[in-house]
């Protein structure tokens, strides 16, 4: 009997240790990895629930930061006036990380935005027939209105600010793409646009007919002196053999020098715009893409091309691959700039979609350097001559402009003469 009950008794205290230590590795480890204060404000049944939990080391946050997460957290659900969905919170967070870098282009897609972004990206969208950018204060700003589409029929102008889409305020988003998804749509569907046109200080209503638009990105002429002008109002996808259409046409023409028009282009493909380059510039490095790990994509041209004087324009719209191309030569010293410096958008993006509730990530992953090796991000490119657009033309489309009143153009044009005769 009595090595029975010794057994009971040892069996108990091995039962009892176990228990004591469980609960102290519980609590030791939960509150080390959750904090001691989180812990104890949880009411005991929520004690033993499973628990998720965020981790960074402690050399990446300071502490005060996870306890506001927490208190803020805890105060909404316990104190707001009414309940509120901690997966909403969550997520509001996480958005809240990638808008943390200050960076436009860096965009946290939920499941339901990433899935009409992608259709969006993939279907038959049409749009209203304007060219847009961002401007110094990151508000849309029409660039071109295209002639006879939607916007110019109901009266949209160069220079007004697209401020809200379908009533929507647009005046927080930062990134460009993601307004002009918003514009786009399936054609034949209506949209409401709202602009704020700075020369009465007021907003106008827009309702538009989205439709099918077929412009030409590219228009060429020759001009007095057998000096040509080739305007290029965006980089899509096949504007190189265009390019070389336009190019050789004119010098078919006799051409003698050429002026490249690069005012109000926001960008656009990143090859094409290397294909373009390849045929103006002498072998060498025409830009370089780098990442924060210093590794470096490199693009070339070669020893073909086309070597005549040469100048082009450019304005605080123009943007990306247009900054590329006249980064590129000037530092060759192949053509003067002529106009007001460039918008500053060097960034290379790229889209996360291996999320496994469907969402996705935009963020910016490279910097274009020039083959001098500067940024252009936040700083531009600087024409060599500083000339702005006279006032009248300002919230004039450039086609719009006669060249004989175009005070930049006859600028350029005076460069490539002074070359040429």
């Amino acid at each position: 009997m009595r090595n029975k009950a010794l057994i009971i008794k040892i069996t108990v205290i091995i039962l009892l240790c176990s228990t004591l230590s469980f609960f102290a590795g519980y609590f030791v480890s939960v509150g080390t990895l959750v904090s001691w204060k989180n812990v104890m404000t949880r009411p005991i049944t929520g004690w033993f629930k499973q628990q998720y939990a965020l981790f960074f080391n402690e050399d990446e946050v300071d502490i005060v930061n996870i306890e506001a997460f927490n208190r803020v957290k805890d105060l909404l659900l316990s104190r707001y006036y009414k309940p509120v969905d901690i997966n909403a919170l969550l997520e509001g967070a996480v958005k809240g990380l990638a808008e943390g870098v200050e960076d436009p282009y860096t965009v946290y897609y939920n499941p339901e935005e990433m899935k009409k972004f992608m259709e969006e990206s993939s279907g038959n969208y049409e749009g209203i027939g304007v060219l847009v950018s961002m401007d110094e204060n990151y508000l849309l700003t029409v660039a071109e209105v295209f002639p006879e589409t939607p916007a110019k029929e109901a009266g949209i102008k160069k220079g007004d600010k697209i401020v809200k889409v379908d009533q929507e305020d647009v005046t927080s988003i930062r990134d460009p793409d993601d307004i002009v998804k918003k514009i786009k749509g399936p054609p034949g569907t209506m949209v409401k646009i709202t602009v704020f046109r700075e020369e009465i200080k007021d907003y106008i209503d827009f309702d538009l007919t989205r439709q099918t638009i077929n412009v030409s990105y590219i228009s060429s002429r020759m001009l007095d002196d057998n000096i040509g002008y080739i305007r290029i109002k965006q980089f899509d996808n096949d504007i190189s053999q265009d390019f070389r259409n336009h190019l050789n046409s004119l010098l078919a023409e006799g051409m003698k020098g050429l002026v490249i028009d690069l005012r109000d282009n926001p960008g656009g493909d990143y090859n094409e715009v290397v294909k373009i380059c390849d045929m103006l510039l002498p072998s060498g490095l025409i830009v370089y893409v780098e990442d924060r790990y210093g590794n470096r994509r490199e693009e070339f041209s070669d020893s073909n091309f086309v070597d005549i004087p040469m100048s082009v324009l450019i304005n605080g719209y123009s943007a990306s691959a247009s900054e590329i191309m006249s980064a590129a030569l000037k530092d060759y010293q192949k053509a003067v700039l002529v106009g007001t410096k460039t918008f500053g958008k060097g960034l290379v993006q790229q889209i996360d979609v291996r999320f496994p509730n469907g969402a996705g990530l935009k963020y910016t992953i490279a910097k274009y350097l020039t083959p001098s090796g500067l940024s252009i991000q936040d700083v531009g490119v600087e024409p060599d001559i500083e000339i702005m657009l006279d006032a009248e033309f300002r919230n004039t489309s450039i086609d719009d402009i006669p060249i004989e009143k175009d005070n930049q153009l006859q600028a350029a044009i005076s460069e490539v003469r002074k070359k040429t005769q």
